[in-house]
């Protein structure tokens, strides 16, 4: 029984297959899925597909993308959202200095924000870093001194400093289908000494399908790769893997309500 921490069911590819994306997911054994807004106007939309079915839920933020003409520096908005009951989390929100598409400074005001809203609604935070890792660290640690919160960093694919310091402030890390590429080496080594109960699996669908359908439009269904990557770097069962993730995703996403056959 797994839970896909991270995915996009509102987004081309899945949308569209709605009904089937989530058959596919529960016929492969995924009990829980979070789906992510990444725009105001897209929280509508994952909300109403958290509404339609009991095992998905939904996070309302704004992309770091989007912050140019979008970022937020009033938490309102997301405390607002957050009052739906669908809504378990805060993000996804964060900071990508590799394709840049919104002013940095932007982006950091809006980072800091989706913390402050956390720290109010108590939901966890969902982090997106991509080239980013010291001004990441630098936000959450400053932001973390202000007033504790939680988290977890999504697909991290970033340095072991950043995965270290992570840990240490109290964050969890989304595993994904990276971990199954062939030159992921030097990720499953970093992954390799984060512990279990600090992994979340997550697939970031529709994007970055895991081995064996690397190429193909990611979904929840395929979660169950990741995991299998997952026990074979830290030597133990699947079985394992998906009792102890399942129960780290619950005990940080306290809001979501596992289903009778996830308890």
């Amino acid at each position: 029984m797994i839970v896909d921490s991270h995915c996009h069911l509102d987004y081309p590819g899945l949308a569209e297959r709605e009904a089937e994306v989530v058959a596919n997911a529960r016929a492969a054994g995924i009990v829980g899925m979070l789906t992510i807004g990444t725009t105001r106007e897209g929280w509508a939309r994952t909300i109403a597909i958290a509404e339609r079915w009991p095992e998905v839920w939904a996070a309302v933020g704004i992309h770091p993308h989007h912050a140019g003409e979008e970022g937020l520096e009033d938490p309102a908005p997301l405390v607002e959202a957050a009052r739906h009951p669908e809504v378990v989390a805060i993000g996804e929100t964060g900071l990508d200095f590799y394709y840049d598409r919104a002013p940095r400074d932007a982006q950091e005001r809006s980072f800091r924000t989706h913390i402050e809203a956390c720290r109010i609604t108590g939901l966890p935070l969902v982090v997106h870093t991509r080239d980013a890792d010291e001004a990441t660290i630098a936000v959450l640690e400053e932001e973390m001194a202000k007033g504790p919160f939680r988290g977890v960093i999504h697909c991290f694919s970033s340095s072991r400093r950043l995965a270290e310091r992570a840990l240490a402030a109290g964050l969890h890390l989304g595993i994904g289908g990276i971990v199954t590429f062939k030159r992921s080496e030097e990720l499953r080594a970093i992954v390799e000494d984060v512990p279990l109960e600090r992994c979340l699996l997550e697939t970031d669908a529709p994007y970055l399908a895991p081995v064996p359908h690397r190429g193909k439009t990611n979904e929840p269904a395929f979660t169950v790769h990741t995991a299998k990557a997952l026990a074979e770097v830290k030597g133990v069962p699947l079985a394992e893997v998906e009792r102890v993730t399942t129960a780290a995703f619950f005990a940080l996403f306290a809001k979501a309500r596992p289903l009778a056959r996830a308890a």
